[in-house]
């Protein structure tokens, strides 16, 4: 190799390591971070409804069914009405079962003239539907009382008995506690012979020989009913006690009835036979407990008991297709923000006829509750709200009554003319015109106190009699309000 050759050889050398020394270094880099995963938006799930109730039931010939006005709560406290129907069997093709009736008459002397000549008249009427297995007393009361008792309709009795009936003249004081004593009596000689045994008492006026007070003579009905016995209670006229007339069909498990028109005691006297004839179940009973976070507020139109979380309804006894219904109103605060809550579970209790044996249904109701106060109105059950609202018109219907009977007519105006707000509330749920039959008993009711002013005092006791018979036949009172 020659100098000139090593000379650029060395140079290229040189030349080389000065590229290499002077060119960036390389580091060697992270990968890229991998993309975000897509954002799932996951929606809320949509509360599911309420599970359907499903009576429990230990057969009979009651069924208990039952809805809520509002299955759906917000979190909160929220009024709830609880809608329930007790429906008795239909026996189709059965024949009237015999009855062991007392018909307990008032001929004391407000009874005079066509009262006791229609009440003499509907009696024989009666007899005369009876057939010979029906056994019968007619007992009468002024401030003494006498009966025939114990006679079985044949041909021959009944002669007997329209006889007696016709002698039957006014007289006395109103005793209608030895009336309904001497009645039991003559009823207890063959009670266990029927499967039926029934009173039916008749009064015009206030109590004023014997026993006199109300809680007395409710305690002589409690005493005849706890027996096996029914009481049926009908008032005539304008001048008896309509409060204690229906606290002893309450309490003695009949029906109540108001005859403003004397003549039509015949057609209740037959109504009534046929009822307690076909009787399917008697000591019915309707309780239930509440639980945490449910109050009771009332029931609608019906003689109630309660003790610590437990309520009890005093029901009539059924006769055969016969339906009751119930409203309860609740408030309910949940302690939860979703989810289902129970409201209350329902105990039906009573004497199963057909079978001779004890009877019950049961039935649950439960809400769901959401914070979604749009979906809770938009699921307010429409049937449960008309049946309701037409509850709590009939409240306003009895205070209205009362405010009659004290004189406060324009109060009684006020509390009818306050049913119209309540019905545009169940209108907004149900659709216009579900209240239609239900305004036109409102403006019924707003003519009887319209008019009082100008009345007469007995066609206004009248017109306070017929507006709290309304008052229970809008809140619920099926065949036991005549």
């Amino acid at each position: 190799m020659n100098r000139t050759s090593a000379f650029l050889g060395a140079a290229a050398v040189l030349l080389l390591l000065a590229v290499v020394m002077g060119l960036p270094r390389l580091v060697p880099t992270a990968p890229p971070p991998a993309p975000p995963p897509p954002t799932v938006v996951v929606a809320p799930p949509a509360p599911q409804p309420p599970p359907v109730p499903v009576p429990v039931t230990n057969p009979g010939s009651l069924s208990l069914t039952g809805r809520l006005s509002h299955p759906y709560l917000v979190p909160g406290t929220s009024d709830v009405f609880a809608t329930l129907e007790v429906t008795a069997v239909d026996v189709p093709g059965a024949k009237r079962a015999p009855v062991n009736l007392a018909v307990v008459i008032d001929r004391s002397g407000s009874m005079s003239g066509a009262k006791i000549e229609n009440a003499r008249r509907a009696a024989q009427r009666l007899v005369d539907l009876l057939g010979d297995e029906d056994r019968i007393s007619v007992v009468h009361y002024g401030t003494d009382v006498n009966a025939l008792g114990g006679l079985f309709a044949t041909a021959e009795n009944k002669v007997k008995l329209k006889r007696y009936i016709a002698n039957i003249s006014d007289e006395g004081g109103t005793n209608i506690g030895d009336g309904l004593a001497v009645g039991q009596k003559h009823i207890e000689r063959a009670k266990s012979d029927f499967r039926v045994n029934r009173l039916l008492l008749l009064s015009d006026g206030q109590p004023t020989v014997g026993i006199t007070s109300s809680q007395g003579l409710v305690n002589v009905v409690r005493r005849i009913r706890d027996s096996g016995v029914s009481v049926t209670s009908l008032g005539v006229g304008a001048d008896f006690n309509e409060d204690l007339m229906q606290r002893l069909a309450d309490v003695g498990g009949g029906s109540y009835g108001f005859i403003s028109d004397a003549s039509a005691m015949a057609g209740l006297f037959q109504r009534d036979l046929e009822q307690a004839g076909t009787m399917v179940a008697r000591a019915a009973s309707l309780s239930f407990t509440l639980p945490d976070g449910v109050r009771f507020v009332e029931v609608y139109g019906r003689p109630v008991s309660q003790m610590g979380n437990t309520v009890t309804i005093t029901l009539p006894d059924f006769s055969a297709r016969q339906v009751e219904k119930l409203v309860v109103h609740l408030t309910a605060s949940p302690a939860v923000r979703s989810g289902t809550v129970d409201i209350a579970g329902f105990q039906l209790a009573y004497t199963d006829l057909l079978t001779e044996k004890p009877a019950d249904a049961r039935l649950s109701l439960a809400a769901m509750v959401t914070e979604d106060s749009t979906l809770a109105l938009g699921k307010r059950d429409k049937s449960a709200v008309i049946v309701a609202t037409k509850a709590r018109a009939a409240m306003n219907y009895q205070k209205a009554a009362e405010a009659l009977d004290r004189g406060d007519f324009g109060g009684a105006k006020r509390m009818v003319e306050q049913n119209n707000a309540i019905f545009f509330e169940a209108d907004e749920v149900a659709g216009q015109g579900a209240m239609a039959e239900e305004r036109q008993t409102n403006d019924t009711i707003y003519g009887l106190s319209t008019n009082a002013p100008s009345a007469a005092p007995e066609q206004r006791r009248e017109a306070v009699k017929a507006m709290k018979k309304q008052s229970l036949q809008s809140s619920g009172r099926g065949s036991s309000v005549y």
